[in-house]
């Protein structure tokens, strides 16, 4: 590591999980490297949350605001007009870090001066602690905005990523209430540069209560989102480009939509995926896969 020590600010916003906010602020207040600023932002709790915050107020790098309930997004936007890192993180409340996330992502950082945005993979939790999984999605480094577009493969709790990011594109949208994590990575693949490390930096847990849980949602607002992007950032990729992640897009949606028992709705979206991608074997093998269920 070199000798500079930057500051890390860490934002944690947190709505009625006082079941799992200690666990996830022990882990941060444990790091190995502790030049950090922590940012709790409660949004409208009604549980003990703050309560179970204070002991940990004593230490003047931890602060916690309070607003009433605007969804995550609001609250990170919070965090992040109050920090002066230079470098940020993001924690869900419901989850936690290996001690020594901050310390070796910092030296990758060092490392590889010219990378933006540092990310991992999660250890899949379920709500009561136990390991469920380490199988994680096709994560990619580098201008990953043609992979980005097909799918969010950036996982939110394990990033580390430049301040001058957030500076220079802003922070999250506030635009819905859920995937805005994607939002943010995707704009940002227009742009910086990005760098996979195959190293479980978070422990991600699973609940039934989750706002992502709901897939049919995110697939909704998941389309809103590529094509704002397309609008937005038109010279991120080709058109073939653009097309073919709207197809493979389309291609998930449907496979999707047929194993639920929605077989003509996901022949619908495979016919979607036709229009961008009319000669990619994929998209007929997939409304073959459709049909024949």
């Amino acid at each position: 590591m070199s000798v500079k020590k930057p500051l890390i600010s860490i934002i944690t916003p947190t709505f009625n999980r006082a079941e799992f906010i200690v666990e996830a602020v022990e882990s941060v207040m444990a790091q190995s490297y502790p030049h950090f600023e922590f940012l709790i932002v409660d949004d409208g709790s009604t549980d003990n949350t703050v309560e179970l915050l204070q002991p940990f107020l004593e230490d003047n790098r931890v602060r916690l605001f309070q607003q009433e309930n605007q969804g995550q997004s609001v609250a990170r936007n919070v965090a992040l007009a109050e920090s002066s890192g230079d470098f940020i993180c993001f924690l869900d409340s419901d989850n936690y870090w290996p001690l020594d996330k901050l310390e070796n992502q910092l030296r990758l950082f060092d490392e590889h001066p010219g990378v933006d945005i540092l990310y991992g993979d999660n250890v899949i939790i379920d709500e009561h602690g136990k390991e469920v999984s380490r199988k994680n999605m096709t994560r990619y480094s580098g201008k990953i905005a043609a992979c980005m577009i097909r799918d969010n493969c950036v996982a939110m709790n394990t990033t580390m990523a430049r301040r001058r990011c957030f500076d220079e594109m802003g922070g999250m949208s506030g635009k819905r209430r859920v995937a805005d994590d994607y939002d943010l990575w995707l704009r940002f693949s227009a742009k910086y540069e990005f760098r996979y490390e195959p190293e479980y930096w978070a422990w991600y847990r699973v609940m039934d209560d989750q706002i992502s849980s709901d897939k049919t949602r995110r697939f909704q607002v998941n389309e809103n989102i590529i094509r704002d992007f397309r609008r937005d950032y038109p010279e991120a990729l080709s058109s073939k480009e653009f097309d073919q992640g709207f197809a493979y897009f389309y291609v998930r949606k449907g496979r999707y939509l047929g194993s639920v028992g929605e077989k003509r709705a996901g022949l619908g979206e495979i016919m979607r995926a036709l229009r961008y991608a009319p000669t990619e074997f994929n998209v007929w093998r997939a409304f073959l896969a459709v049909t024949l269920k």
